[in-house]
């Protein structure tokens, strides 16, 4: 199901259901940029377990309203609102890549709602506005420009948005360049044709307002988290790659020293792209806490 609820602030929260409707609610939170379309209709995982995952927009994404000046807690309030329209007293909250800091952002915020919280490749707290020493020149580079010089990192998304959008064969071509980039396990999630087609669906969603949240977001992950991740009282399952350049697997070992209830798993040779590995992400949906 794909819909959206209007917000008290009458702005639209956008969001995508998979798997079981009487399964327990798990709030999913997509990367940087990123978007409700998660491909994971036909997911034998997801159908598999009884569990209920709604896929959100982040605002100025896909089909959410944007809010100016946001913070990560805004975004917890928003999810709040949503669950409580929906009629979930408790839920789960699962962040991938840059939606990690919006999902311990749920679970400082709201310690008596979320059941358990899931970081997975998560993006970490940057100290002094600096990026993790061993990420990669190439994100340090985006999160760089989205803070300095906005209007590159705004042009290149723009060509890409128009890439994407009329030229589907050279969108795959940019991509499949691009993945030279990435270590060889990522890689090989970035083969198919319908690897490619599920990634390009995915960021079309993303960008369809604008490209702007690529440029607000980056910034905003630069700056210090309004919560103390000391005060996360749900259990809380760490998935990492050891080889993930894009979030360090040593910053989020810091993470979870601070995180009361956390348990790390670190994946040896492993990359970013942990969810696309069948048997990784069976683990992960296995630790969702569901209350008696």
């Amino acid at each position: 199901m794909d819909t959206t609820i209007t917000l008290p602030d009458d702005r639209r929260l956008a969001y995508c259901t998979y798997g079981k409707v009487e399964g327990y609610p798990v709030f999913i939170f997509h990367g940087t940029p990123g978007s409700r379309i998660w491909g994971l209709e036909e997911d034998e995982v997801v159908q598999q377990s009884n569990l209920y995952l709604i896929a959100t927009d982040r605002p100025g994404f896909g089909g959410s309203t944007s809010q100016r000046n946001r913070t990560l807690l805004d975004f917890a309030e928003d999810i709040y609102i949503l669950a409580k329209q929906l009629g979930y007293q408790k839920y789960a909250v699962l962040g991938v890549s840059g939606g990690g800091a919006y999902a311990a952002a749920c679970a400082a915020r709201y310690p008596n709602e979320v059941s358990s919280l899931h970081l997975i490749s998560s993006a970490t707290p940057f100290i002094n506005g600096k990026a993790p020493k061993e990420m990669s020149m190439q994100n340090k580079l985006a999160f760089f420009m989205a803070c300095k010089l906005p209007f590159i990192l705004r042009m290149s998304y723009q060509a890409q948005k128009k890439t994407l959008v009329t030229n589907r064969t050279k969108f795959y071509d940019q991509l499949k360049k691009s993945s030279k980039y990435l270590n060889e396990w990522d890689r090989q999630y970035l083969q198919t044709q319908e690897q490619f087609e599920g990634f390009a669906k995915h960021l079309e969603a993303a960008l369809k307002q604008n490209v702007e949240e690529c440029i607000n977001e980056p910034k905003l992950l630069t700056k210090p988290w309004e919560f103390n991740l000391a005060t996360i009282q749900a259990p809380t399952f760490i998935w990492h790659g050891a080889e993930d350049k894009m979030s360090p697997a040593s910053s989020i070992q810091d993470v979870a020293k601070q995180i009361p209830n956390a348990q790390l798993h670190i994946v040896p040779q492993a990359g970013h792209f942990l969810t696309e590995d069948t048997s990784i992400w069976q683990n992960i949906l296995s630790e969702i806490v569901v209350p008696n």
